[in-house]
């Protein structure tokens, strides 16, 4: 699916989504990442939702957003309880959704001007 053109000031925007990568800035990516509008991290880990723990969120709440997208990757997958309690602790909204709603999510929220930091899987 492509995702019309916005011209916001971020350095980086999703243009597409599929069930292999994750089109940023037409750059296809294939891997686990954390994006914001200014900030992207391709070397995080975990590489798979499996694998996520709630120590893996340090990375994404250094961020200091104001708003956080879980994209579990083909299906909306919920979390164990520690990560969910991890996430409400924080006292900062989230979302958990497929990747490809939080493609869509992240494009609108940052266009608001949001503060929004989206941890996506790939499947």
């Amino acid at each position: 699916m492509k995702f019309a053109e916005d011209h916001n000031e971020a350095r980086y925007k999703i243009t597409g989504y599929e069930p292999r990568g994750i089109k940023v800035n037409g750059s296809l990516m294939t891997q686990s990442m954390i994006l914001t509008p200014m900030d992207l991290v391709t070397d995080w880990e975990p590489t798979r939702f499996t694998e996520l723990h709630e120590s893996h969120l340090d990375a994404i709440y250094a961020l200091q957003p104001d708003v956080v997208i879980l994209g579990t990757g083909e299906q909306q997958v919920f979390p164990p309880p520690a990560i969910l309690r991890r996430l409400a602790a924080e006292k900062i909204g989230f979302e958990i959704m497929s990747t490809a709603a939080a493609c869509r999510t992240f494009n609108i929220i940052m266009s608001e001007g949001r503060n929004i930091v989206a941890a996506l899987f790939v499947d």
